[in-house]
């Protein structure tokens, strides 16, 4: 009862110290967010997009099937199963819900078992022998005394021992909450790492498509060259026009034939890297990502086909503030912020006493014969203390150490914020010029087709030299390149919006004219 007695109020006293917690809280930051997405704009106003300017609401994250691409999604899918990147993040997330584990484990009582037997002999002359001479025995006895005791002896020994350090300034609480803001941010990179992932392949796969509809418009414009050059032969061969006429033709033949091995190249480039990103082999998504051959035909219909925009979603922005707050780097730098945060108590708390509550029992024997025997029993319990003392400045310097982690925690959060506007201002001005230069470019083409036709029917009548036909029809030719390379960039464009506005995929709406 007197030992109860004892323990009583201080296992009460520990259990209401328990309950604090020293060290800062985390409060969660607030970033400054503009009012609208016009507030903040660098450059010239003209790139302010109508999707800027337009009444907004909240839009749901949804995925790339904004884009109605059934192999897209096949490929994102592929992606997310098979990237060695983002099996690397996975693996790391893994690794911080069991570091998370491991700082749980040390809220509750720690229990190990012992056991072991050993053979042991004392020395006749060791400190045993100032018992024997303080008891007064005879020199006959002392030394037949001394020759039992070092005998050799068999030591029998097993138990259990159990530990429960109390928290009392909320050390492992505070180890914790830095645990799980650290899985938080994990978790956060991991969505990050999915993002670039899924925006690469969308990159390079409309960047392969770009390509793709170049090489259909190139051998295209060589089927026509081609037809024209026996057109103008044939008016050679009758007299009608000079040899010069099918060398200037052949040497346009040429010229657009020299295109395609370059283009074939950043076909084969765009391919393997769509591979990669899968975690697949060269050439293995050849036949799925090839363009087919079959029907191919020559003339204006096939040059229209060629020139067919990929089909894009409308941009519906949403609210600056929802939309960037789902960035996963904003999530990631405030769940680093958290944890430095925790991480001061953790440091504070090593300032004070630390109480452990122990027990002990088991039983010790000399020979097994009474190895097993209630009288061979031996236990303990009781509290214990371990109090700081002196240990030059070390603890006071980590506390100054995860103060300043901290304070780089926070300043790293409000660099990612702001970085994150800046991205998004930039992939909204970049997606807005492309729009316009589309739309530029749609009107060049026209009056650069116009300039031809009237050029062939000059040509035809004798009103011109062949000159005048062949450089209207490299501008077209041009202009046609240019218009396909800006339907890439245009879908190349959006994937960027997507990307910085945080994985929120665009509300599908009416195409862009």
């Amino acid at each position: 009862m007197p030992a109860s007695r004892t323990l009583l109020p201080c296992f009460s006293l520990a259990l209401v110290l328990a309950g604090c917690a020293v060290g800062p809280d985390h409060r969660p930051a607030e970033p400054q967010m503009p009012g609208d997405w016009s507030a903040w704009h660098g450059g010239s106003p003209a790139l302010l997009g109508a999707e800027r300017n337009a009444a907004t609401t909240a839009v749901a994250s949804t995925d790339w099937k904004a884009f109605n691409d059934a192999l897209l999604d096949r490929l994102q899918a592929r992606a997310l199963a098979a990237n060695h990147d983002l099996q690397t993040s996975s693996l790391r997330f893994a690794q911080s819900r069991v570091q998370r584990t491991a700082a749980a484990a040390q809220q509750g009582p720690q229990v190990n078992a012992s056991g072991g037997v050993s053979r042991q002999r004392q020395s006749e002359s060791g400190a045993a022998t100032r018992m024997i001479d303080a008891l007064g025995s005879s020199m006959a006895n002392r030394d037949q005394l001394i020759r039992t005791l070092s005998e050799p002896y068999n030591l029998y020994q097993a138990g259990f021992d159990a530990s429960w350090e109390i928290d009392l300034w909320g050390r492992v609480r505070r180890s914790i909450e830095a645990a799980d803001a650290d899985t938080g941010a994990s978790a956060a990179l991991l969505r990050q790492v999915q993002l670039s992932v899924q925006a690469e392949v969308a990159r390079n796969y409309f960047e392969l498509r770009g390509v793709q509809r170049e090489l259909r418009l190139a051998r295209a414009d060589i089927a026509a060259a081609a037809e024209s050059l026996e057109l103008v032969q044939a008016r050679a061969n009758g007299g009608l026009v000079t040899d010069l006429d099918p060398t200037r033709q052949r040497t346009q033949l040429a010229e657009l034939k020299a295109r395609l091995p370059m283009l074939l190249q950043q076909e084969a480039q765009a391919m393997n890297q769509i591979t990669l990103l899968t975690g697949a082999p060269p050439g293995s998504l050849n036949a799925e990502l090839a363009v087919s051959e079959a029907g191919r035909t020559t003339g204006e219909t096939k040059e229209l086909e060629a020139l067919q925009a990929p089909q894009l979603p409308e941009l519906a922005l949403g609210l600056p503030s929802e939309l960037a707050r789902r960035r996963p780097d904003i999530a990631a730098a405030e769940a680093q912020l958290h944890a430095a945060t925790a991480r001061i108590g953790v440091a504070v708390a090593d300032l004070y006493p630390r109480v452990t509550l122990g027990a002990g029992f088991g039983f010790e024997s000399v020979g097994s014969e009474r190895f097993g025997d209630w009288g061979s029993r031996q236990w303990h319990v009781g509290p214990s203390i371990s109090l700081p003392i002196f240990d030059n400045g070390r603890r006071r310097s980590a506390v100054t150490l995860r103060e300043l982690q901290q304070q780089e925690a926070a300043v790293a959060f409000q660099q990612t914020v702001l970085k994150a506007w800046h991205e998004i201002d930039s992939a909204l001005s970049a997606y807005a010029a492309e729009r316009q230069r589309q739309a530029e470019l749609a009107e060049r083409e026209r009056h650069s087709r116009d300039a031809l036709t009237l050029a062939h029917a000059r040509y035809a009548n004798g009103l011109t030299d062949f000159g005048v036909e062949l450089d209207a029809r490299r501008t077209l030719l041009q202009a046609r390149r240019d218009q396909a390379q800006s339907m890439s960039r245009l879908a190349v464009s959006l994937v960027a919006v997507y990307k910085a506005l945080g994985g929120s995929a665009p509300t599908p709406m009416s195409a862009p004219g």
